[in-house]
């Protein structure tokens, strides 16, 4: 083999490393995923604010009664951008709680037009006490307590997310 023709095997094992890496380490980039936590398929998902502006985030979605009851319980963060996401289908009345749930929560409760109408902010650790989203909804978004705030997302504003990209 002449001198330069190994680049074909660098570029290879150097594209291994980086897929190698993502892999290993993409639930440390949303927080920490406990031991014995269910694994989560990941997806982003877009707020439509009002004004024309987005804010994205990295989402883990509970798609299994295993993964919707273990939710974000035993974290002991969450990066900024990222969130956990809950469907229901059909839309119905729900009741969350914060049952060993160690970092404050904002929760986004999600008609099944992708409406948020209502956000409970910076939610207790570990508070047993029912929050309900008070009329049927298609999904509830939990993010970083405060990050709501931050990032000015309201009542009324949109979640661009596959089960609200309909007609």
């Amino acid at each position: 083999m002449k001198k330069g023709e190994n680049w074909h095997n660098t570029l290879l094992f150097g594209v291994f490393i980086v897929l190698a890496s993502l892999m290993l380490f993409w639930p440390r980039m949303l927080g920490d995923l406990p031991k014995g936590a269910p694994l989560f398929p990941q997806s982003s998902m877009d707020i439509d604010l009002a004004g024309g502006k987005k804010i994205s985030f990295k989402i883990e979605v509970a798609t299994t009664p295993q993964q919707e009851a273990f939710g974000l319980m035993f974290r002991k963060s969450l990066a900024d951008d990222a969130g956990m996401f809950f469907v229901f289908n059909p839309p119905q009345t729900i009741s969350m709680w914060m049952k060993n749930t160690y970092i404050p929560l904002d929760m986004l409760f999600v008609r099944a037009d992708g409406v948020i109408t209502k956000i409970v902010t910076n939610a207790q650790p570990f508070d047993l006490t029912p929050i309900t989203s008070n009329e049927p909804v298609a999904a509830v978004v939990e993010i970083s307590g405060g990050e709501a705030a931050r990032g000015n997302i309201q009542v009324n504003d949109k979640v661009s997310h596959p089960p609200f990209l309909g007609p």
